[in-house]
């Protein structure tokens, strides 16, 4: 699990740090994290990089914390966001980001436990769900959430995943819509494209902008209505 931890204060990084390493040797769980001094630094990086969890300082200058939040927002809807703050006057605006959690300086470590321990065991339950592939080169055990979108080529169909990986199966595309369109966050978008809401960072008039930077098609026909699916998955979340 990848951890962006941004605080332009030394001593609470240091105090962060700590209850991370502590947290990741008395859970028995691999976690990396990289630290930044400042929000814009960390707005550039995460355009680029993904982290599966944002540990944020409010209080910072030139971008606050919660105005770095939003920013992460616009490309980013699935990672988990966590304010740790010294003021309890945005705790409500925090609700607007879908902040995971909000945690007051000094961050205790009973606090900041618990609130990772409720984000492992939501994504515990997210890798339940997976997919099983076969490829001509072995099967492939992918958790849903990780997958960004699946393309058909011909007799072929292609899946994306955030760790960059394409496997390619021959299999019909009709049943791989079949099966994954029960789940919630996909959506076919194209005869040929079925995508993961939670990697869509742009929906235009022709085609969609994806976090990894691919921009796939859309069916001219259902753009009204992909939008508005689109808007609906993100009110509910």
């Amino acid at each position: 699990m990848k951890i962006a931890l941004c605080d332009d204060d030394e001593k609470e990084l240091s105090n962060i740090r700590s209850l991370l390493d502590s947290y990741q040797k008395t859970h028995n769980i691999p976690l990396t994290y990289k630290e930044y001094h400042s929000s814009c630094e960390l707005a550039l990086r995460a355009s680029k990089e993904r982290f599966d969890i944002y540990l944020l300082d409010i209080l910072m200058p030139h971008m606050t914390g919660m105005q770095l939040a939003r920013e992460i927002r616009t490309f980013d809807h699935a990672a988990d966001i966590i304010f740790l703050t010294t003021s309890s006057d945005f705790a409500v605006e925090s609700y607007t980001v879908k902040a995971t959690n909000y945690l007051m300086k000094p961050v205790s470590s009973n606090a900041f436990f618990a609130a990772m321990d409720d984000i492992l065991r939501v994504k515990t339950q997210e890798q339940g769900h997976f997919l099983v592939l076969k490829s001509r080169i072995g099967v492939h055990k992918i958790p849903l959430s990780e997958l960004i979108y699946v393309e058909a080529q011909n007799r072929k169909v292609i899946y994306y995943t955030s760790g960059r990986e394409q496997i390619v199966c021959t299999e019909l595309f009709s049943s791989v819509c079949d099966s994954l369109l029960q789940h919630r966050e996909f959506i076919q978008v194209h005869r040929s494209f079925l995508v993961n809401m939670n990697y869509i960072r742009s929906i235009g008039t022709m085609d969609m902008c994806l976090h990894n930077g691919t921009n796939v098609p859309l069916a001219q026909r259902r753009v009204a209505d992909i939008k508005k699916h689109y808007l609906a998955f993100q009110m509910e979340e």
